[in-house]
């Protein structure tokens, strides 16, 4: 699948990695790019055409589906962090919060979208994850446990969707320089050099990216003795 002459829907795409996307997909010559956002008139960028989304919001997609009966590459990438573990105060409100968003609103929009893509040829699902959807940390506990849901949600429908020529994409990454890391004192990616890996992951017909060393390493770590994921050693 290439980004050229095709027609792109990115979820979340007024800021952050999401819209770093938008704007690699109008450099890569899409013919349409369409950003979706709750706020509609917060997506800014020249040759991108804003569509109201909120992706859990039934009645947006519908509306989705109806306006852009021509799509071939639709990217997951609108998602929520709450800060916290499993076991703090807030850890049940915090993970049905994040699964809405980063699980289940990409199994809604991809549900209603690939009948869509698949008319179309086929096209692509690229879903973002996240390294964090291979482990989990204190204060990321119910964060990765939706990502993780949605690392699975990925292998699924790849699985599902090749029979009508549908090449599914699952991008994963470390931290990288937006919003929801403001507060986050670590090295971080710059978003355009990880979309700029997203794309070239799709039309190299890859099914899974691992956009920058900190996914690199976390996912090399399976075949470790002790897999990252698996914390520290007890004493």
């Amino acid at each position: 699948m290439h980004f050229k002459d095709s027609v792109v829907l990115i979820t979340g795409a007024n800021r952050g990695l999401g819209k770093a996307l938008a704007q690699a997909a109008v450099n890569a010559g899409a013919r349409k790019v369409y950003g979706g956002a709750r706020k509609p008139e917060t997506v800014d960028l020249a040759g991108v055409t804003p569509i109201k989304l909120d992706v859990t919001n039934g009645a947006d997609i519908a509306t989705a589906v109806q306006a852009i009966p021509d799509l071939t590459i639709l990217i997951n990438n609108a998602g929520i962090h709450v800060v916290g573990g499993v076991t703090g105060p807030d850890a049940l409100s915090a993970a049905r919060a994040e699964m809405e968003t980063n699980f289940f609103a990409p199994l809604a929009l991809s549900h209603a979208l690939a009948p869509v893509l698949g008319r179309n040829g086929g096209g692509a699902i690229i879903n973002v994850l996240s390294a964090l959807s291979w482990a989990s940390f204190p204060t990321t506990g119910t964060y990765s446990a939706s990502k993780a849901a949605a690392w699975a949600l990925t292998n699924g429908l790849r699985g599902e969707l090749a029979a009508q020529n549908t090449q599914v994409l699952g991008a994963h990454m470390g931290y990288m320089d937006t919003d929801m890391t403001a507060g986050i004192d670590t090295p971080k990616s710059s978003p355009m050099v990880i979309a700029q890996a997203i794309v070239s992951a799709l039309e190299a017909n890859q099914d899974e990216v691992l956009a920058d060393q900190v996914s690199e390493q976390v996912r090399a770590s399976f075949a470790a003795p002790r897999a990252f994921y698996l914390g520290a050693a007890r004493a």
